[in-house]
């Protein structure tokens, strides 16, 4: 399951990658964090806020800092 973080790299983007990494680190299964700072890039996301959560490609969550706890809970509910 690859976990895209969708920003250019402001404070609130760096801290859901870090809340991702948190969650990520309590759950089995293999994940990849990646992030995604090109704005035309952001953009085919078609979200105009940031930051951004996706999982697999799919935009979960725009334009706020989910907790880790939160991110956790997404993937373990099979959400993502």
């Amino acid at each position: 399951m690859t976990i895209q973080i969708l920003g250019t790299g402001c404070p609130k983007c760096r801290l859901l990658e870090e809340n991702a990494r948190k969650a990520v680190a309590q759950l089995e299964g293999e994940f990849k964090i990646e992030k995604v700072t090109d704005l035309n890039e952001i953009m085919e996301y078609g979200i105009m806020m940031t930051p951004g959560l996706a999982v697999d490609k799919e935009v979960k969550s725009v334009g706020k800092v989910l907790t880790s706890d939160q991110i956790k809970e997404l993937l373990e509910k099979g959400d993502a």
